[in-house]
């Protein structure tokens, strides 16, 4: 199979840069061909051409910033998050196989942000019942504050 992917991560230093070295070596194992585009701070570096795009039979996108989906129109794409490009690109792959089977277009998103949605409602319900005990005041810690930690450094 040939694949385009994108990987992109605010700072775009590391992050996007392993996610697509994984991408990469993935592909390879798997036996496929891919070409990856980095978008970070410096900008987009080893850019898709619009011949590599209508050569692809789908598209990845590992991204924790927002990606023009404007050039992948027609073709099936597959959005997952940064992490899953570093940590699990054969779910990458595995989602992009299905849909080029299947010959769907659009975009798919991976299900791996409900590992963070379980967490996050745990930490909610952890707020909730310590801000009962807290009800009339607002915010953090004062000794940790913003205000607290300036006049520690300045007396």
């Amino acid at each position: 199979m040939n694949l385009v992917a994108v990987t992109s991560c605010p700072t775009g230093i590391a992050h996007s840069q392993m996610a697509a070295e994984n991408l990469e070596q993935t592909a390879e194992r798997l036996g496929h061909e891919i070409k990856v585009e980095v978008q970070g701070a410096m900008g987009a570096q080893n850019e898709l051409t619009a011949a590599e795009i209508d050569d692809a039979d789908a598209v990845i996108i590992a991204s924790d910033t927002a990606v023009s989906r404007d050039r992948f129109e027609g073709k099936p794409v597959v959005k997952g998050t940064v992490k899953d490009g570093v940590n699990d690109p054969e779910d990458l792959f595995d989602r992009a196989a299905e849909l080029v089977e299947e010959g769907e277009t659009g975009v798919v998103e991976t299900d791996a942000g409900d590992d963070d949605a379980d967490e996050s409602e745990a930490a909610d319900a952890e707020t909730e019942t310590s801000t009962a005990s807290d009800a009339g005041r607002r915010g953090g810690d004062r000794e940790k504050g913003l205000f607290a930690r300036l006049k520690r450094l300045f007396s």
